[in-house]
């Protein structure tokens, strides 16, 4: 499901299952990413599908990418799998304006 940033914020602050996945590049995490995200890098092709495979499915998943594009691919992949909760953050991170940190 695609959310807009703010629905997507309110969302996960209220959402005590939530996982925050980030699915860009090593480069682009380097650059901030939002806070308590985990990485997987969905260009990896078979990494990123062994990668989704160690996660929780019964977890909600909030997915982001730098503009949103590849997030809403993971999302699809993601769902494919049996994830049942996944959202794909409008934008990506180039609209976000919450809080990002750097490594």
């Amino acid at each position: 499901m695609d959310l807009t940033q703010d629905d997507w914020s309110s969302k996960l602050g209220a959402d005590t299952n939530a996982v925050i996945l980030d699915v860009r590049s090593e480069e682009e995490v380097a650059e901030g990413y939002i806070p308590n995200a985990q990485n997987i890098d969905i260009r990896q092709g078979q990494g990123f599908i062994d990668g989704l495979n160690e996660l929780d499915n019964s977890k909600n998943y909030y997915v982001y990418c730098r503009s949103g594009a590849r997030s809403a691919q993971a999302c699809q992949i993601m769902n494919q799998m049996g994830f049942n909760t996944t959202y794909n953050l409008l934008g990506g991170i180039l609209e976000w304006e919450g809080e990002t940190v750097t490594p």
